[in-house]
């Protein structure tokens, strides 16, 4: 099969018609748009570990309001934000540039004047030069100018979506959280309403923190968790991913990715585009999918365990109680007694450190099922990583 032709995109978000499941988390979410869409200003926060699909959901969820809802949307990623200043700038921004190819863009034009440059060959695109005099009127008054926007797309859109993904700068910002909060008492005090929804999407450490800052904050967030896909809907996702390029999978092979996958789309992504580069075509077979599995357990590993986890321990004890502890690629669960038994004595004085810091990396989790003592690999590609990474320790050192 051509590798160009994946479906499978790792590393960005989910195309929408590949999306599965989430009903009930896109419920909640256009229940908060419903009542924008009403006049009440709602902020949720949508709250996920690393690869479950955070980015996927909300921008699925844009599409679907801006269908059904009449709905004016913006998806704004922040990675590397920490000012205010930035923030706003780079949500007017992307507010203008999204809205190019609808009737409504003149309008918004209008409303920043001068400010609007043309960019790209061509000027085929658009930015927002702002001084810093003017970002901090649009920062102190953020409500103001986006019931302003409003009165332009009457007629044309009945609310704002406002997404503000990657928020991990701003959520240390005691700034920021500060705005978020003053900006949730201006708009019931001014009497106007206003008839936006903004999201935060972040990992539920960011939104503790913020909570932290700003302890109002903790009734302000509507909490909309997602969770890790269930097996039917992993199941449905590799179908309709293999079945939109007219390829079938046995079942076992399917059952192999599926799970692999453990319910997150990051590692379902990466999967289901190694299983598709080392298939001969269709269907794809058992032996196919094991292979793919171990590629994408490799890819994983350089993209996201090596930088993060194996660069955080360099200590080489706990190195060889990791390797100790990935003795077999489907064991995802141990007790600390038993892994104890296999360590030297060095590395038994250090054993209780390795576990903390594994779990702040979030290796390795608390097994309630398993009782005191026990732990699990957080999903079970990592734990085939650490399983090949110790397999390749053992080659050199027989080498």
């Amino acid at each position: 099969m051509d590798p160009e032709h994946s479906p499978f995109t790792p590393g960005q978000p989910v195309p929408i018609e590949f999306f599965v499941g989430r009903v009930g988390e896109i419920n909640q979410l256009r229940s908060l748009v419903r009542a924008a869409c009403r006049g009440q200003f709602r902020v949720g926060f949508v709250a996920g570990e690393r690869g479950i699909g955070k980015s996927s959901l909300v921008s699925f969820l844009r599409h679907l309001v801006e269908r059904d809802e009449g709905v004016a949307g913006a998806h704004v990623f922040l990675g590397g934000v920490d000012t205010l200043p930035e923030m706003v700038r780079r949500t007017f921004d992307r507010l203008l540039k999204d809205s190019l190819e609808r009737p409504w863009h003149q309008r918004i034009r209008e409303l920043f004047g001068k400010h609007v440059r043309q960019i790209g060959l061509f000027g085929i695109s658009v930015e927002l030069e702002l001084a810093e005099p003017d970002l901090g009127s649009l920062v102190n008054g953020f409500a103001p100018s986006l019931r302003r926007l409003l009165e332009q797309l009457q007629g044309e859109r009945k609310a704002l979506l406002l997404i503000l993904d990657d928020i991990n700068g701003l959520a240390r910002s005691a700034e920021f959280a500060n705005w978020l909060k003053s900006i949730v008492d201006e708009v019931p005090t001014s009497g106007a309403g206003l008839a936006a929804c903004l999201l935060l999407v972040g990992l539920e450490e960011r939104r503790r923190e913020l909570i932290g800052l700003q302890p109002s904050l903790a009734r302000v967030f509507d909490l909309v968790e997602i969770k890790p896909w269930s097996k039917e809907e992993t199941t449905d996702f590799f179908r309709k991913a293999f079945g939109q390029r007219k390829v079938d999978v046995e079942q076992t092979a399917l059952g192999i990715m599926v799970r692999f996958s453990g319910g997150l789309p990051v590692l379902a992504h990466e999967i289901g585009d190694a299983v598709w580069r080392v298939a001969a075509g269709s269907p794809v077979k058992e032996h196919e999918a094991s292979r793919g599995v171990v590629d994408a357990a490799e890819v994983i590993g350089r993209k996201l365990l090596e930088p993060q986890v194996l660069q955080a321990i360099r200590s080489q004890r706990y190195r060889s109680i990791l390797r100790k502890l990935a003795a077999h690629p489907l064991r995802l669960t141990f007790r600390r007694a038993d892994l104890l038994k296999a360590l030297s004595p060095e590395e038994k004085k250090v054993l209780d450190n390795f576990l903390t810091r594994m779990r702040k990396l979030g290796v390795i989790l608390p097994d309630a099922e398993g009782g005191p003592g026990a732990y699990r690999f957080s999903n079970q590609l990592h734990a085939l990583y650490f399983y090949i990474e110790a397999e390749r320790a053992k080659r050199e050192e027989r080498s």
